[in-house]
């Protein structure tokens, strides 16, 4: 019999987790802080979730978010999916007790939906175990990494490459467009070649329409986890230089109107910058 699982946090990718899980078979309580969230997930507050669900999945926008949830969450085994620091991550754990385990995702809301998202979990082994059920119900991929913290570790990692990716896609699109390519060919025929990445093929789509406003992951959440990124690395002594250039990319994309629209905005950016003239159907 599978497990009843709760999620704490139903944004993009908590809502996309809870109803993938369902799908599989699984009794699912939700609880978010926004209430118009809430339709549908059983559950009006953080402690009657972990009432009924020995696992729980949190998926949470601050630090401060999950440190208020934590003391609810004693006994139960817990997903911790956010992108947050791993100072905080130990901190919650500290709370919890060792059955909180630290699993960022790598994956946009969009790919949360279909089940495309692969898991980074570390912490107590004993634990881990016990969830992998639950990872395989809304994750095609999933990888135990050792210790605490290396799950996020694996993530800042990811993410650097999606932040560069994104920006050169971006780029890589304007530059066709502006030579006279259509973009819907650059994607295709590009995207068959050895300069393809993930993030051409996700985001592509969108950069071929000039359309950003249904949102996988929006620019301003973006900024929290480079800023996380950024800090790691500077406290490793670690040089990021393309990470650091294509930060100013995404800082234009605030500026210019896109803290709520996709990532994949990033082209609009380029666009402006290069002066490539289409009609648009984003909104700003």
């Amino acid at each position: 019999m599978k497990p009843a699982v709760g999620v704490i946090g139903l944004g993009i990718m908590g809502s996309a987790m809870a109803a993938n899980l369902a799908r599989a078979g699984f009794a699912v309580y939700g609880y978010d802080i926004v209430a118009s969230r809430r339709a549908g997930t059983r559950c009006r507050s953080v402690g009657e979730v972990a009432s009924k669900a020995p696992i729980i999945i949190t998926s949470l926008p601050s630090s401060y978010a999950l440190h208020e949830v934590a003391p609810n969450l004693k006994g139960a085994i817990v997903i911790e999916t956010s992108t947050l620091p791993i100072e905080d991550k130990l901190k919650a754990r500290e709370v919890v007790g060792k059955t909180l385990l630290d699993c960022p995702l790598s994956g946009t809301g969009a790919q949360a939906r279909t089940r495309d998202l692969v898991v980074y979990a570390s912490g107590d082994e004993k634990a881990f175990k016990k969830i992998v059920p639950v990872l395989k119900g809304f994750s095609r991929a999933h990888y135990y990494l050792g210790e605490f913290g290396n799950g996020s570790k694996m993530k800042f990692v990811a993410n650097l490459l999606v932040a560069i990716h994104n920006v050169s896609a971006a780029e890589a699109f304007v530059l066709g467009m502006k030579a006279g390519l259509d973009p819907q060919t650059i994607y295709r025929v590009a995207g068959d070649g050895a300069g393809t990445s993930r993030m051409f093929q996700v985001r592509g789509p969108q950069m071929v329409a000039g359309r950003y406003d249904e949102a996988a992951m929006k620019v301003e959440v973006w900024q929290k986890d480079m800023k996380i990124i950024g800090e790691f690395a500077a406290k490793l002594g670690v040089p990021t230089p393309l990470f650091n250039a294509s930060g100013a990319i995404y800082n234009a994309a605030i500026a210019q109107g896109f803290a709520q629209q996709d990532t994949g905005s990033v082209c609009a950016v380029m666009e402006d910058m290069a002066r490539v003239r289409r009609q648009r159907k984003a909104s700003r």
